[in-house]
């Protein structure tokens, strides 16, 4: 669908209308600037979804500093709401159980926020056709930024240091934005929406349990969950579990649970996903810290599972050095002797965590996933995206293959991660804890692999027994973000 283009929305930055606002953290009083309800393109699609807030300590307007920041130094934190791939909301500064969410810590600690509403996969125009299907959020993302960009003379901060931050669909989609900085994929898009005429790219990208690298994701999900045949399903409409903790501006969507047992077709199905999963990881040839290539035999066993067993038994480690009891985690083995954790029973955690999602977890079989719909067009609402998928459709409608495979393309970080074509941010915080089940641990270690192997530099964590969530380490994602600002590493 295309946009009214006949009154032209002026992009540029007005330091004069906002109002001033007070938040609480640790016990200080923390006084900022709001400027909210800007459109960051001048022909939007959907005005209610194509909007920035931006945030700024008022000290900046006071030639003050904070945190060893001033007005032209400061990093401009960028977090997203997008959960489900669904439309979001700015995320607004506020206290979320007694606690500052990541737009309110951030001001505490010197940062300019900057959080874009995105369409999603639900938006319909008043016509009743879609408006928010992939490549939607990464487009309304990326103009976001060039926003920031075009008037990074105008506004405090800095626009060469702009660090996304998202949970689930909304680290994928800040991953995607640290992939695909400049690249002429999405030119089109944003020349449709009036964007303004500014680059894209980012300096760094953090990412909770992202849901990413999706024409992948069913194998490997099979690789972690084959064998497992009996699960409880979480049901939130279509889509993926909503991300926790995050943005507060609605209240979360309601769950159904239902005991499912796979038939003999979802084990054959399964099967058929995990056999292909080595070839997949083969031909990416991964590299570890050390330059091992990362392999998988036709059992899926190899030096890459060795590798995502480290990231685990790192974790376990961890946590059991700082008095957490792992005594009911049999999955563990520990050395006879020293009683020191040496490895754990890859199969025997992968039941503790247990799949919650039917083999065809993204693009399933019957066409009725998220992710699914994710890739639907203006006129279809859902589709698949992955030929395996499309082959075993279970549906009575077998034609139901996205049309443009560019676009699924658009959605994967992977595809843009050494691109000569896309300006790549140097710099990844990668999350995804061991208690989590939405995606193949895999996957998020995939992505954060690719970038190491290209030499950025990736902060790459499974944090023990953490379940689907994001930003429940705010002290020590700013301390990352401080440092790679300040330091460069």
């Amino acid at each position: 669908m295309q946009a009214d283009t006949s009154a032209k929305i002026n992009l540029t930055f007005d330091a004069k209308n906002y109002e001033t606002m007070t938040g609480t953290v640790d016990n200080k009083t923390i006084t900022y600037r709001a400027f909210e309800y800007i459109p960051y393109v001048s022909n939007p699609i959907d005005i209610d979804q194509q909007y920035l807030n931006i945030y700024v300590p008022e000290e900046y307007f006071n030639n003050g500093t904070i945190n060893g920041y001033t007005t032209q130094t400061a990093p401009i934190f960028m977090p997203n709401s997008v959960g489900g791939y669904m439309p979001s909301q700015p995320m607004v500064p506020k206290a979320e159980n007694g606690k500052p969410n990541s737009a309110l810590y951030a001001l505490s600690r010197g940062y300019v926020v900057a959080s874009p509403a995105t369409r999603g996969r639900t938006n319909k125009a008043s016509d009743g056709n879609y408006i928010g299907k992939a490549p939607a959020v990464i487009v309304d993302l990326q103009a976001a930024t060039a926003y920031l960009h075009a008037n990074d003379a105008a506004m405090p901060g800095n626009a060469n240091r702009i660090i996304t931050n998202g949970t689930s669909a909304g680290g994928a989609v800040s991953l995607l934005q640290g992939a695909a900085g400049n690249n002429v994929d999405f030119q089109p898009y944003l020349q449709a929406l009036g964007a303004a005429t500014a680059p894209t790219d980012v300096y760094a990208s953090s990412a909770y349990a992202p849901i990413t690298n999706l024409d992948a994701a069913d194998m490997a999900y099979e690789w972690s969950y084959n064998g497992i045949t009996s699960f409880d399903k979480v049901s939130i409409g279509q889509g993926e579990l909503p991300q926790a903790n995050v943005s507060g501006n609605a209240a979360p969507p309601k769950r159904t649970t239902q005991r499912v047992t796979l038939n003999t077709d979802d084990v054959a199905y399964s099967n058929l996903l995990k056999e292909h999963f080595p070839d997949y990881v083969n031909n990416l040839q991964l590299r570890d810290s050390i330059g091992r290539v990362l392999r998988l035999d036709k059992n899926g066993d190899g030096s890459f599972k060795a590798y995502v067993k480290a990231f685990i038994i790192d974790a376990i480690n961890k946590a059991q050095a700082n008095g957490t009891d792992v005594s009911k985690h049999t999955y563990v083995i520990r050395d006879a002797k020293t009683g020191a954790i040496k490895d754990i029973n890859w199969e025997a955690y992968n039941r503790f965590v247990s799949r919650s999602k039917a083999p065809g977890a993204f693009d399933s079989r019957s066409n009725d996933s998220g992710e699914n719909n994710l890739f639907g067009t203006s006129t279809s609402d859902n589709n698949h995206f992955t030929i395996t998928a499309a082959l075993h459709d279970t549906t009575s409608n077998q034609d139901v293959y996205v049309e443009n495979a560019k676009i699924v393309t658009m959605m994967n970080p992977m595809n843009y991660l050494g691109s000569p074509a896309a300006t790549n941010a140097r710099y990844y915080r990668i999350r995804y804890g061991t208690a989590d089940s939405n995606t193949s641990m895999a996957i998020p270690l995939i992505v954060g692999t690719r970038a190491q192997n290209l030499g950025y530099r990736v902060d790459m964590a499974t944090p023990f027994n953490v379940d689907h969530s994001g930003d429940y380490d705010l002290e020590e994602l700013f301390n990352w973000m401080d440092s790679i600002v300040k330091n460069g590493r």
